[in-house]
């Protein structure tokens, strides 16, 4: 099974569980014990496809696939590459054949499939928090099921004869992912397109990829009023400092242990790299430093066992700043369109002797699992 039939059954599997979830709060009741067995065992599978996807999608960008028996996609991926690099030299579509994706419009050309997605695999490859997010692939809107117990547990007490047990139970609630339209423009100097022997195809995958990264990690952790909503909108766990400039040992340990131990495994630390050195220098009872470089860590630092990510998205120390985002990042969903689409501009920047290059994608994000992540607030200041 591809990758687009696994993702297509765990759609499909999500909007059965809704429709469970549908049917019992129309009707005003718990679901039955088979819509349970059936939503549990639809629940599960999801789980375990989310996983399979996630590997093979961190294989390909990789380039760790195996090779093709056939040549047919080899072919296909070098003849969409020969054509789109032809376009960006002289403007003019010379590839005919009718397999190549590259069309010309009034607003320029939409490139190719081949190199659309050679873009998503490097923006995945760079951005870590978006490769650890669950991602889903499709057009128009998910809504994705949960159960919330926040306000109400089903429980277990003892009971007598001929007396009533109190009935108790969670509420099923839903997030609804949409897409919102973003655009990233990288301009390519036509000095460097007219060197025919620079590698110009990798320098705009490279380019546009890295402009699209930065920009979907900010709302992936910041997000936008009325738009996506990312990790600052949907983390309700949220631990508080006792000072508004600096943090302390304990203020972590707090922080790591808001998060159930089944949910560790997965689990990072997302920073700024000032905050960073300054738990750096932070040392226990024996006088060690309690955040090391670890050259077996992903990012190259530990604290607490769990690997240390910096990025400029989350704010450094400040008052009333979130400071630090502690979890398993795959309580994050982000959808993306099946359809992203990169264009290139020829004409608009002429006068600038460059050519434009926009990558197009419709995206959301929502925290799907308040429990796998957990915030840490700084105090506010005089407060």
């Amino acid at each position: 099974m591809n990758l687009k039939a696994l993702i297509e059954k765990r759609n499909a599997l999500i909007a059965d569980m809704k429709s469970l979830c549908d049917k019992a709060t129309a009707e005003t009741r718990a679901m039955t014990t088979e819509e349970q067995t059936d939503y549990d065992a639809k629940k599960s599978e999801v789980e375990a496809l989310n996983k399979t996807i996630r590997s093979i999608e961190e294989q390909n960008a990789l380039n760790l696939n195996s090779a093709k028996s056939d040549g047919t996609a080899t072919d296909k991926e070098q003849a969409e590459t020969r054509a789109f690099e032809n376009y960006l030299r002289t403007g003019q579509i010379v590839e005919t054949r009718e397999d190549v994706n590259l069309t010309k419009g009034d607003n320029g050309a939409v490139i190719p499939a081949t190199i659309a997605n050679k873009i998503i695999r490097k923006i995945i490859d760079i951005c870590p928090i978006y490769q650890m997010a669950t991602r889903y692939t499709l057009a128009g809107t998910l809504s994705i099921p949960y159960y919330d117990e926040g306000t109400q547990a089903i429980s277990m007490a003892y009971a007598t004869e001929f007396t009533d047990l109190a009935s108790t139970s969670g509420k099923f609630l839903s997030i609804e992912l949409k897409g919102y339209l973003a655009g990233a423009l990288s301009k390519v100097s036509r000095s460097l397109i007219n060197n025919s022997q620079f590698d110009i195809v990798s320098y705009v995958i490279n380019e546009v990829s890295i402009a699209a990264a930065k920009w979907i990690e900010n709302q992936l952790i910041n997000g936008t009023a009325s738009k996506i909503d990312g990790l600052a909108a949907g983390v309700t766990q949220v631990v508080t400092t006792a000072s508004a400039t600096s943090i302390t040992a304990d203020e972590l340990i707090d922080l790591q242990e808001t998060i159930p131990d089944v949910y560790q495994d997965n689990a990072c630390w997302i920073m700024n790299k000032a905050t960073r050195t300054a738990i750096r220098k932070l040392k226990d009872n024996e006088g060690r430093y309690i955040l090391n470089p670890d050259a077996t860590a992903k990012w190259g630092y530990t604290l607490f066992g769990k690997p240390v990510y910096t990025t400029d998205s989350v704010s450094a120390i400040a008052s009333e700043k979130t400071a630090i985002y502690y979890g398993d990042m795959s309580g994050l969903a982000v959808k993306t369109s099946e359809d992203v689409s990169i264009q290139i501009l020829n004409e608009k920047y002429a006068t600038q002797h460059a050519v434009g290059v926009i990558a197009w994608v419709e995206i959301d994000a929502k925290v799907e699992n308040a429990q796998k992540i957990a915030a840490l607030k700084m105090k506010k200041a005089g407060g």
